[in-house]
């Protein structure tokens, strides 16, 4: 998402720069990377294939559809069959593929029946366009909606140690198998970074804005990186996504996998 330009349209400031921190993340051990149709749209997508195509073995490239974009910052969900069908063949081209590992539902739509939406989607993964299908800002009963058409091997709802709105899906996700996938997971640790307190201590509470500052200090560490610590203790399910378009974010980010946190640091942030 941030490999585009202002309101999530249309090319990235610094191509150049986006491009390296895509090949950097390779190397760096990164092994799935998470986009959509929507993000551009189709610029993450082609930015992607151009940095990374042919894929080294075992990346796994994600990507969701259901969503029109009108303009910058506008977003309106559309899964009719047709428009499903269009962004998935899209999505395979700008990536250069012959079948998306992980194609998720951007949002369900309210306006389109489950047979027409999901039914979509579980002929897609019959006629092998789609190896995998997951969800995104779904709740429990739609999970299992969707699973009566295929297996739901992932769910990506907004979720950090700020935002628990969505806890009783990760605690589902964590039972049942599923991959948890939480986006805008450095909400906390952004806004803690920046200094700017007022918004900070609206956002978290000054107590938690102070537990995260206390913490990363003692490790030596970012908030950020103790925000992304903080989701892989909370669940063995957890796939944090999060985004940037500089090479020196990306370095920070994944450093955030080293981090230990003590039990008494988890509870403390939980």
């Amino acid at each position: 998402m941030r490999i585009t330009g202002p309101g999530v349209w249309g090319l990235p400031p610094d191509r150049g720069e986006a491009i390296a921190t895509l090949r950097r993340s390779v190397e760096l051990g990164i092994n799935l990377i998470d986009t959509a149709e929507s993000y551009g749209p189709g610029v993450s997508e082609e930015l992607i294939a151009d940095a990374l195509h042919p894929y080294p073995a075992g990346l796994v490239i994600a990507t969701k559809g259901g969503f029109d974009r009108p303009g910058p910052d506008r977003w309106e969900i559309n899964c009719r069959a047709a428009r499903l069908r269009d962004g998935l063949d899209g999505s395979l081209r700008r990536l250069r593929l012959e079948r998306i590992d992980l194609y998720q539902l951007h949002r369900i739509d309210p306006a389109v029946s489950d047979e027409e939406q999901f039914g979509f989607l579980q002929r897609a993964r019959r006629d092998g366009k789609v190896r995998h299908v997951g969800l995104s800002e779904a709740g429990i009963e739609q999970i299992q909606r969707a699973q009566q058409y295929f297996p739901v091997v992932s769910v990506q709802n907004r979720y950090n140690v700020a935002d628990r709105e969505w806890e009783g899906v990760v605690d589902y996700c964590d039972r049942e198998g599923i991959a948890f996938i939480p986006w805008s997971p450095l909400q906390a640790g952004a806004v803690a970074r920046t200094g700017l307190r007022r918004y900070a201590h609206l956002l978290l509470g000054s107590d938690r804005t102070r537990t995260i500052g206390r913490i990363a200090k003692r490790h030596r560490a970012t908030p950020s990186q103790v925000a992304i610590a903080w989701l892989l203790k909370r669940s063995a399910v957890m796939l944090p996504i999060p985004g940037t378009s500089r090479t020196r974010h990306l370095e920070e980010n994944v450093a955030a996998a080293g981090l230990e946190l003590s039990a008494e640091d988890v509870a403390a942030l939980s």
